[in-house]
């Protein structure tokens, strides 16, 4: 995952505040977020200022007093498979692309457009690079729609799963897209194949219930596809096929048999056995 560097050093969080005359007391107003810094003013020079180094000290120094909202925030989102520190590095990316993307002549905070840009860039980054197999992104909406009407039709920690007939009604969704997104629960993550199964004290893992190759499958569909093509052979050439393959004869055997020489019984059964897999061949592919 890619790297945010955000050389953060002491003092550089803002907390500004605009100077005051004596005597006059600065009115106290409840933030939506506790970790929230007045960077409105910093915002505006930004927009102000040239592409350079003082812009990018000041831009530097935004994404820094903002991180300790987005370091709260990935948090929210620990224990799902991804360690703090990588999650701490998505909604850092998140951050500095709501800081590259504010325009404050919209009127609206900061953080209104900076918290839903850091939450959905961790939610992406969970939907790309988490799933161990890969999920549409329409199945993995429904995944998540299941799931959380799965946790709110679950009242006790005892009690069943909901049956996916009262999904469909406590969601409104159809009966194919509550199944599907069942299916999506168990693939988030997979399971080794080497994984001892439930209840086995042998160690009996998933790969010994794995079937393999069947050679007998194979031999049975090489037989029905000469089958046909030996029945048109001149007899003498279907005769020494049977004594050879069928009757386990050594082709000096066959030769004294049928009076010729074993040079010609060796030609014969090449020449035949080349025809019938060139014929077999061009039917299958027919």
């Amino acid at each position: 995952m890619p790297s945010v560097r955000t050389e953060c050093r002491p003092g550089t969080q803002h907390s500004r505040r605009a100077e005051r005359p004596p005597g006059v007391r600065r009115t106290q107003h409840k933030h939506p977020h506790d970790d929230a810094p007045d960077t409105s003013a910093d915002f505006r020079r930004l927009a102000a200022l040239p592409e350079g180094p003082e812009r990018d000290t000041l831009r530097q120094n935004i994404v820094c007093a903002w991180i300790p909202m987005a370091e709260r925030l990935a948090r929210q989102f620990r224990n799902r498979g991804e360690t703090t520190e990588d999650l701490t590095q998505v909604a850092a990316l998140g951050l500095v692309k709501a800081v590259d993307r504010y325009d404050p002549d919209r009127g609206s905070a900061f953080e209104s457009f900076a918290v839903p840009t850091i939450v959905g860039e961790v939610k992406r980054h969970f939907r790309d690079h988490m799933w161990g197999l890969h999920v549409p992104r329409r199945v993995q909406e429904l995944r998540n729609r299941v799931r959380a009407a799965t946790q709110e039709l679950t009242h006790a920690p005892d009690d069943h799963r909901p049956a996916a007939r009262d999904i469909s009604r406590h969601t409104g969704m159809t009966l194919e897209e509550v199944l599907l997104g069942l299916e999506a629960l168990e693939s988030y993550s997979t399971l080794s194949l080497d994984a001892e199964l439930p209840g086995a004290d042998d160690g009996y893992a998933l790969v010994d219930t794995l079937g393999g190759p069947e050679p007998g499958f194979d031999l049975v569909v090489d037989r029905e596809a000469v089958r046909t093509k030996l029945r048109m052979l001149p007899e003498r050439e279907r005769q020494i096929l049977y004594l050879r393959f069928f009757c386990d004869m050594t082709q000096s055997r066959i030769a004294d048999r049928l009076g010729i020489s074993q040079m010609h019984v060796s030609r014969l059964i090449n020449r035949t056995c080349t025809r019938l897999c060139a014929q077999a061949g061009g039917s299958e592919a027919a």
